[in-house]
């Protein structure tokens, strides 16, 4: 089950599957990821935010504040998915 993927602990896991995949990224992959999407992402929001008000001010303030929410999210999102096993 792909819960169980991913909230039982590694100590827990029989060590006969336990393998490192060579698909799984590292952290640091995933937060320079994170950022390069977040730059094109936080673009296409302040472009539709401007588009939609007709102000600059407030689609870079719009913007400002997502590109740093989206981002931690989109973290988490990238880490949990490497644990689960799922078409790897």
């Amino acid at each position: 089950m792909i819960l169980d993927q991913i909230f039982i602990s590694e100590k827990h896991k029989p060590a006969a599957n336990y393998s490192k995949s060579k698909s799984s990224e590292k952290p640091i992959r995933s937060v320079v990821k994170a950022i390069s999407w977040r730059i094109v992402g936080t673009l296409d929001t302040m472009v539709i935010s401007w588009v939609i008000t007709g102000e600059l001010a407030m689609a870079i303030s719009i913007g400002s504040i997502e590109v740093v929410t989206k981002m931690v999210l989109y973290y988490g999102h990238e880490r949990i998915w490497n644990y689960i096993k799922w078409w790897k």
